[in-house]
């Protein structure tokens, strides 16, 4: 398990991203060795800091495998950082990680905190038909993290996994919950570890 690619990027004025007409979705791979900051990678910037400036969204992880799924059902290729993501990894389950999941990549610590939730910038970026839709039923979502010990890291760096806690739920299950499944909201609140956010989707969620 590794990281191929780390992706920053700053915030640009498009006319097609949403209210605000600001977007750093476009991650481009930068080489040699990035610092990890509490609030995400140095050099990074996130526009939206209303809905993605959270602490426990300071690093967004992407899989290449499931880049790979996407190329055909899309019908073009797609390079790390397209879809937005910080580090795109090699050989790790990011669909399957828990929350509370703890990695250590190059001398940071980072911990799995919830799923990536498709919005308007996301599809107005990719310019593709239904991808709201399509996006979520494929549950590959990719997996946002917050900073436990800040460090740096690079392309080539191993992915070791220090914790899987226990009565956790995976990334694939929380994109579930989020998405309507009470049963497994209920599970996810249950984990002591969940992050602040989960409280108020739950109440959403369990009240609908």
């Amino acid at each position: 398990m590794r990281i191929v690619s780390v992706n920053v990027g700053r915030a640009k004025d498009a006319e097609w991203a949403g209210d605000l007409r600001r977007t750093a979705i476009d991650k481009r791979a930068v080489a040699g060795r990035v610092a990890v900051r509490e609030n995400g990678l140095a050099g990074d910037e996130r526009a939206d800091v209303a809905h993605h400036g959270h602490p426990d969204q300071a690093v967004y992880a992407y899989a290449r495998e499931d880049y790979d799924w996407w190329e055909p059902q899309m019908g073009r290729e797609l390079r790390d950082g397209q879809f937005g993501e910080n580090l795109t990894t090699i050989g790790a389950d990011v669909t399957g990680a828990l929350l509370g999941e703890r990695w250590r990549v190059g001398s940071a610590v980072i911990e799995v905190m919830g799923p990536r939730v498709p919005c308007v910038v996301f599809r107005n970026w990719l310019d593709e038909r239904g991808w709201v839709r399509r996006f979520t039923e494929a549950g590959r979502p990719g997996a946002y993290f917050r900073v436990i010990e800040q460090g740096e890291l690079g392309a080539g760096d191993e992915i070791e996994v220090l914790v899987r806690p226990a009565g956790s739920v995976t990334i694939a299950e929380s994109f579930l919950a989020y998405n309507g499944d009470r049963d497994l909201m209920r599970k996810l609140i249950a984990y002591p570890g969940h992050g602040e956010k989960w409280d108020k989707i739950a109440g959403r969620v369990l009240k609908s």
